[in-house]
């Protein structure tokens, strides 16, 4: 019996390359991706966990899956960068205008 290529292993792969390679698109795209990589791989094994001797591209959908946790990874890393110096850089000023219009109203306060 001939063996049938695993459904949706290649677009795993290239999902997962994806993922990395969007995670310079201030990490969106690379999480996007990275996560329907992983959806799409947990589906995949499942396939080819139930019946292994029919189905060949097993190895994309493993390699696929690593580098969409990688992708994930590294978008989440810089999500987090980003939303960090948002906060440093411009929430600073944010607040220290809220607190002074807070003790403008509330206190003696005059900036």
């Amino acid at each position: 019996m001939e063996k049938e290529q695993l459904p949706n292993s290649t677009l795993i792969l290239v999902f997962g390359i994806l993922s990395i390679l969007g995670c310079c698109c201030y990490g969106v795209l690379g999480a996007i991706f990275g996560i329907l990589a992983i959806v799409m791989a947990k589906k995949a094994t499942e396939v080819y966990n139930a019946n292994p001797e029919l189905y060949t591209g097993y190895q994309n959908v493993k390699t696929g899956r690593i580098l969409a946790y990688i992708g994930v990874g590294v978008s989440a890393l810089y999500i987090i960068l980003i939303i960090a110096g948002l906060i440093i850089y411009g929430g600073f000023e944010g607040i220290q205008e809220m607190q002074e219009e807070f003790l403008r109203e509330y206190g003696n306060y005059e900036a």
